[in-house]
This record gives structure tokens, C-alpha cells and sequence, in this order.
């Protein structure tokens, strides 16, 4: 199971990246947009407001029409995340509803933060949670760690998750390694959670 985490969150890394470099081409203002009527979009906008608080949404949230799809009956939304003055926080939202606006419970509901019980400052950057990595003895490995504002499903949050490898190989087939990952909270800098990980 630890294994098929650690692939994910490695897969969840370099789509980030690429969703990223998307958006930021011309083409991406000609794509064609979804349309979602008022009623249904105003809910769940309020739905994202219950955990964001509504001056957050208002400044950082907005929603994404070229990635949101109509497959009858489900809307599947798209939202877009950024703080500009927090360049690392550029993700995503992504939730469904059908077609009276209710949220789809069964269906993943990914990256809405937490802001009124949790947070949202996201003070600590990236070199800030290196830093801590460090100091909490996540070891060097054989290349790089991998780094990465990302959204974790089991604990449903944002969090600083930085993966160290101290083995690897690759050939046309698959990938082996093993190594250890830190889970770092990106508004108290408290590590959440020290694992090995190994992908066979």
C-alpha cells in the first residue's frame, strides 16, 4: 500500500508540473469552456466556502472552465488556487455535482484547505521545509529530493511532502527504489508524518 502512495504522490508531482507549464501557454485562453449554470455554480462555490471562509475564495479561488466537464448527470469541477504572493501555492480543486448542485460524496473531492479550522497562511516555504526536513534527519540519499506542495488525501490538507532516495533503478518496464518521505505542515512547519517508502 506505502508503495502505491509513494507512486502517486511521485505521479501527482511531475502532473503538477506539467499542468503548470500548461496553463501557461497562449492556446490554453482558446480552449473550449464548460458551462455551468449560476444556480448549480453559486452552490458549490458555497460548498468550497464552508471550509474556506468567503474573503479567502474570494482573493485566491476561481473557478477553471476549461478543465471542468459535463458527463450527464455529473459536472466535474474544476477550481484553480494561487496565491500570488506565495508562488508555491498553484494547485488545484476538484470536486463533482450533479445536476441540482448537490456534491457527489462517493466521488474524490480534492484540495479544498481547511481555512477555518486549519489555516490557510502557508507560511512555511519550501526552503523552510527543507530546512526542517534537515533538522529532523531525512537523509541526503543518492540524488536530489523531490519537493512538493502537495494535496494529501489521507490527511486532507495541503502539506510540504519531500521524498529522499537512498536507492534506485529503472529499466523499459518499471521503476525500483526505495527511500524515506516527510510530511511537513505548511502553516505550523510540524512534521506530520517520517515514512519509508520502496516501490518494487
Amino acid at each position: 500500500m506505502k508503495a502505491i502512495s509513494i507512486f502517486i504522490i511521485i505521479i501527482s508531482l511531475i502532473l503538477m508540473s506539467l499542468f503548470i507549464d500548461a496553463c501557461g501557454c497562449s492556446s490554453c485562453s482558446r480552449q473550449e469552456e464548460t458551462v455551468v449554470p449560476s444556480d448549480l455554480l453559486n452552490k458549490a462555490n458555497d460548498y468550497i466556502k464552508q471550509r474556506t471562509g468567503n474573503d479567502f475564495f474570494e482573493k485566491y479561488i476561481s473557478p477553471d472552465f476549461v478543465r471542468t466537464k459535463f458527463t450527464p448527470p455529473y459536472y466535474f469541477l474544476t477550481y484553480r488556487l494561487i496565491m500570488p504572493d506565495k508562488p508555491y501555492v498553484n494547485t488545484v480543486i476538484q470536486f463533482s455535482i450533479d445536476s441540482t448542485g448537490n456534491v457527489i460524496k462517493d466521488r474524490n473531492i480534492i484540495g479544498i484547505p481547511d481555512c477555518i479550522e486549519g489555516g490557510c497562511n502557508f507560511n512555511v516555504t519550501e526552503d523552510q521545509a527543507i530546512k526542517i526536513a534537515k533538522e529532523s534527519g531525512l537523509e541526503n540519499g543518492i540524488k536530489p529530493w523531490k519537493t512538493g506542495f502537495l494535496w494529501d488525501p489521507n490527511l486532507k490538507q495541503y502539506t510540504w511532502h519531500i521524498l529522499s532516495t537512498s536507492s534506485e533503478s529503472q529499466s523499459s518496464e518499471n521503476f525500483r527504489g526505495y527511500g524515506k518521505e516527510i510530511i511537513i505542515d505548511p502553516n505550523s512547519g510540524l512534521v506530520l508524518e517520517m515514512n519509508d517508502w520502496h516501490v518494487n
